[in-house]
C-alpha cells in the first residue's frame, strides 16, 4: 500500500510503498476513504509531541471501509464503514479506565502518534474504539468529526450552562462547535488572527454574534471560553474576557507556555482547566447531539501524496475550515 510516512520529527513526511496491514485479533482492516488533517499531527510532525512511534503514518481522523476483521471481532462486520479516532486503545484495568476516565488511562495507544495511522490507504484499529459513520456524511466530510469534532465536544460539555461562549482560534473544531452551539440556542463570539477578515466572516456566516481579532474585548463578557488555538498567550486574555465564576478551557494536546498573570484575572471564582483526548463515552454523545441538527464541515481536499502541503497550509493559518486528505488510487 502507499503511505505518508515520518521518518524523523521535524522533517517532511515520505511517500512510501509498505506492506499491506493485517488485522490482529479484535482488530479492523480499513481501507481508508478519507482522513482529516488535523493539528495534532502538525504537533507530531514539528516535533512537539516527544517520544512518537517511528517510522510513522499519521493520522487520527479517518474514515473507512472495514475490508477484513481479525478474529474475535463483533462489533464492526466487513462492509461497514467507520471512523477510526485519535484514542485507539486503553488498558482497561486502571481506575482512570474502571471509573469512566479512559481518556486518562497512563498506558493509552493513540492513532497517529503511538499507533500506525490514517495517512495511507489502509490502516488496522481496534473494533471497540471505532464509530459507526452516519449514512448522511460523505467520508471527506465526516473525517473531521473524528476528532475537530469529538475532542472539541468534549471541551464543550465541560461548559453546559455556559450561555455566551468565546472560542479562540476559528478552526476546524471552533466551525464545529459553533454551529452545534448556535443550533442549541447559545450564543458564540469568534476570535481569530488579527486581521484575517475572511474567518471572521465566515464565523459569522455559520450564526456567531461576534467576531473579531484575539486581542480584540467581546462586547459582553464571556460565561466561558474555549481555547482552541495553541498558544498559552491566550489563556490570560481569555480570562480577563470570562465573567465572575467562568472557566476558560484549553482544548488542544499542546500550548506554548502560559505567561504569568496577575492573580485579579483568576480571583472572583474563573476557573482555567484543560481536556486530555477522549472517550468513547464522548463519542456516543456527540454524534447522538448532531443527529438532529444541520452541520456541515467545511473542507479543502487534498490527495494523499499532498499531505505536507496540507500541513503547511494548516501550519500557516491559510485554511479555513478543515484539511481532508482523500485517498484514493491516483495519488499524484
Amino acid at each position: 500500500m502507499k503511505a505518508m510516512v515520518l521518518e524523523k520529527a521535524g522533517t517532511n513526511l515520505s511517500l512510501r510503498d509498505l506492506p499491506m496491514p493485517q488485522p490482529g485479533a479484535g482488530q479492523a482492516l480499513v481501507r481508508v476513504q478519507a482522513c482529516a488533517v488535523c493539528r495534532t499531527d502538525l504537533h507530531v510532525v514539528d516535533g512537539e509531541l516527544k517520544e512518537p512511534k517511528l517510522p510513522l503514518v499519521p493520522g487520527h481522523e479517518i474514515v473507512g471501509v472495514v475490508e477484513a476483521v481479525g478474529a474475535g471481532c463483533g462489533l464492526v462486520r466487513i462492509g461497514d464503514r467507520i471512523g477510526v479516532p485519535w484514542l485507539g486503545w486503553t488498558c482497561g484495568m486502571c481506575e482512570d479506565c474502571r471509573s469512566g476516565r479512559e481518556n486518562l488511562c497512563a498506558a493509552a495507544k493513540f492513532t497517529g502518534y503511538t499507533l500506525d495511522g490514517g495517512y495511507a490507504e489502509y490502516c488496522v484499529a481496534d473494533e471497540r474504539y471505532c464509530f459507526k459513520i452516519p449514512g448522511n456524511w460523505s467520508s471527506e466530510h465526516a473525517a473531521p468529526l473524528l476528532c475537530a469534532g469529538l475532542i472539541g465536544y468534549r471541551a464543550y460539555r465541560m461548559v453546559p450552562e455556559a450561555q455566551r461562549l468565546g472560542f479562540y482560534g476559528f478552526g476546524a473544531a471552533a466551525h464545529l462547535l459553533a454551529q452545534l452551539a448556535v443550533a442549541q440556542g447559545r450564543e458564540v463570539y469568534a476570535f481569530t488572527r488579527e486581521g484575517d477578515r475572511e474567518a471572521q466572516s465566515f464565523a459569522r456566516g455559520l450564526g456567531c454574534a461576534w467576531a473579531g481579532g484575539s486581542g480584540e474585548c467581546p462586547p459582553q463578557a464571556l460565561d466561558a471560553a474555549l481555547i482552541f488555538a495553541p498558544l498559552g498567550e491566550l489563556v490570560p486574555v481569555a480570562l480577563a474576557h470570562v465573567r465572575p465564576g467562568g472557566t476558560a478551557v484549553c482544548a488542544g494536546i499542546h500550548m506554548s507556555d502560559i505567561p504569568a498573570f496577575p492573580y485579579s484575572l483568576l480571583w472572583e471564582e474563573r476557573c482555567v482547566r484543560s481536556v486530555a483526548n477522549l472517550t468513547r463515552a464522548d463519542g456516543v454523545a456527540f454524534f447522538e447531539a448532531i443527529a438532529d441538527i444541520r452541520m456541515e464541515t467545511h473542507i479543502t481536499a487534498y490527495t494523499l501524496a499532498r499531505a505536507n502541503e496540507a500541513l503547511d497550509d494548516l501550519r500557516s493559518g491559510r485554511l479555513v475550515g478543515a484539511a481532508v486528505l482523500q485517498i484514493q488510487e491516483i495519488l499524484e
